[in-house]
């Protein structure tokens, strides 16, 4: 219990955001149940790659997104959760951000988290570490001139994930040495593989069920998760399940 005591100690959790109550037009909204804030000290979290992960409750889930933005599906995924007041992080591409930086620029203004995820996603844990780490820094720089219009030494928003989660004991020190959080994840709809939206929906459902929750990994760049996405929410909205944001320290 003093262990448990002292992870709980790096994480703040904050009050109760959007609710389904709160949604303007939609009182059956799914909604944002809480925000919590990740201290970025906290090295790594998610199951399928860590020891441990987020500090959520039964149920709980927090939304992720890889790979984009891209025209077309993000801009879907984002009217779908803007429709449910739902939150949830999205991890950049360097190169995507460039593409598209009016769109990253909208998932921040509609209160997403956005974060990042390499700039041209390279598989980081099989390359020459100083040549890994030059990909990464170039996909922070390029995401936050897209987002805030200028980058600074460190990105605005700490948090990582590895693409394909390929890392290594080096590269997780080196982001660790600089506060940076890398994610994995608890669960994940794998939706690189081609399927129908409703078969993806029973899928996820049944992972989330089994795992009571988590950390779940989608892909913004997916025709398919855009498609599965809205009944993906109101099933979760059935099951009883409540969204988590997860912010980085301000």
């Amino acid at each position: 219990m003093i262990a448990l005591a002292g992870v709980m100690s790096l994480w703040n959790v904050s009050a109760a955001t959007a609710t389904g109550a709160d949604c303007a037009g939609r009182p059956d909204a799914l909604g944002t149940a809480r925000i919590l804030t990740v201290d970025s000290s906290t090295p790594r979290v998610g199951r399928k790659h860590f020891p441990t992960t987020l500090p959520l409750r039964p149920k709980e889930v927090a939304l992720t997104f890889d790979d984009g933005p891209l025209p077309g599906t993000t801009g879907r995924i984002l009217d779908t959760l803007k429709s449910e007041c739902v939150r949830a992080t999205f991890f950049l591409l360097g190169r995507m951000a460039v593409k598209s930086p009016a769109l990253a620029r909208r998932e921040l203004a509609e209160g997403h988290t956005v974060a990042h995820h390499s700039y041209n996603h390279p598989l980081l844990g099989h390359i020459k570490p100083d040549r890994a780490m030059a990909d990464i820094n170039r996909g922070f720089a390029a995401d936050d001139i897209a987002l805030y219009g200028k980058a600074g030494a460190e990105p605005r928003t700490p948090f990582f994930r590895f693409p394909g989660f390929v890392s290594s004991p080096e590269l997780l020190e080196r982001l660790a040495a600089r506060k940076i959080v890398v994610f994995g994840a608890d669960e994940w709809a794998g939706d690189w593989n081609p399927m129908r939206p409703q078969e993806q929906l029973e899928l996820v459902m049944a992972r989330l069920r089994h795992s009571n929750g988590g950390i779940l990994l989608l892909h913004d760049t997916k025709q398919q998760t855009a498609e599965m996405l809205p009944g993906l929410l109101r099933a979760l909205k059935a099951g009883g399940y409540k969204i988590v944001h997860v912010v980085p320290p301000r």
